[in-house]
């Protein structure tokens, strides 16, 4: 099983960005606890500033890996064009948040998104993703 994270806006930060809220570990530590973890999956990692360049990845891997975890940042409240590439791939999307967005300023508590995704998962810190990439691994 193939499963592709994206990272969006600001989460090449993780590690010294508002600790308080995202914790002290960087992102690439982390993707190893989840490579060790998940063993029996090969488990890529991507990241961009860059709507459009999120936008072209969601496009060159969203019909041949069997998952996406996608944590967009602040696109997720912003980016109508996100929302429609996830529509437009076969690979289903879980979206996720390290934080718990509805915690947190008003803006934050609308994901546009959400409809074009398989799942949220959003709170559980670095662990959002693992809880993500699980996701994929159960029947629903």
């Amino acid at each position: 099983m193939k499963i592709q994270i994206i990272n969006g806006p600001n989460l090449n930060l993780l590690g010294v960005r508002e600790k308080s809220i995202y914790g002290n570990t960087d992102f690439e530590t982390y993707l190893q606890t989840l490579r060790q973890r998940f063993t029996d999956l090969t488990i890529d990692y991507y990241q961009s500033n860059v709507e459009g360049e999120i936008i072209n990845k969601l496009h060159e891997i969203g019909f041949t890996y069997d998952g996406i975890v996608l944590n967009a940042g602040a696109y997720t409240h912003t980016s109508i064009a996100i929302a429609d590439a996830i529509a437009a791939i076969n690979t289903p999307v879980i979206e996720v948040h390290i934080s718990n967005v509805y915690k947190r300023e008003e803006f934050r508590h609308t994901s546009m998104l959400a409809a074009s995704c398989k799942g949220v998962i959003a709170g559980f810190g670095m662990n959002s993703y693992q809880l993500g990439i699980e996701s994929f691994l159960i029947e629903l």
